[in-house]
């Protein structure tokens, strides 16, 4: 199929232009490079904006995300590492953040370091445990996020009732009832879904 005349025409112009100009690349290490705002690298935590509810380990492809929790200490507490080594920077963390700014990707693209901790992004969450069996519930945080986002309805929870209360000093710690058989009194309590279940059908 013979092209338009005015096609063959622009074609030739760009050819003849490509062939006569010099070959564009960054001037790096000279110069530094200075990628473009889109650009996807090395994801980073925030601090304040993560809740530690643990979604970007559970989305990540290349499983360089580990969520550690430590109940041996005085509180116990959830780590996320990122290990900068086996990350392909998919971005699929950014993406499934459930607070939407706990962890993004930045424009950081070298990644040199002589360490093991030089390759790795971590924050530490205090985590909450049920009074009854002593299970984890899951991160203050992501419970106070809850019940911002719930409003009213958070209030259907009562562990979700005494998370924010705790947080407006009108709760106290300590008041844990530790038994094997369910008692009525623990229904005002935190407690798991299985121990929940459990006050709940009590007659």
């Amino acid at each position: 199929m013979k092209l338009p005349c005015l096609l063959q025409i622009r074609i030739l112009k760009l050819a003849l232009k490509s062939l006569f100009s010099r070959p564009y690349t960054v001037k790096f290490p000279a110069e530094p490079f200075k990628p473009i705002p889109q650009f996807r690298g090395r994801p980073r935590y925030d601090k304040d904006g993560c809740i530690g509810c643990g979604a970007c380990a559970q989305v990540c492809p290349s499983k360089c995300i580990d969520a550690i929790d430590d109940l041996s200490g005085p509180k116990p507490v959830r780590r996320l590492v990122h290990h900068v080594d086996a990350c392909i920077w998919c971005g699929q963390c950014e993406r499934y953040c459930t607070s939407e700014k706990g962890i993004k990707q930045t424009t950081e693209w070298e990644c040199v370091g002589f360490k093991p901790a030089d390759f790795e992004d971590s924050v530490e969450k205090e985590l909450l445990t049920c009074e009854s069996c002593g299970a984890v519930i899951g991160a203050i945080d992501h419970l106070r996020w809850l019940v911002n986002r719930l409003g009213p309805l958070a209030y259907a929870n009562p562990t979700l009732i005494l998370v924010s209360h705790k947080e407006l000093a009108l709760a106290d710690d300590g008041l844990a009832v530790q038994s094997d058989v369910p008692l009525r009194s623990q229904r005002i309590s935190i407690q798991c879904p299985k121990c929940r279940r459990k006050t709940a059908l009590i007659v």
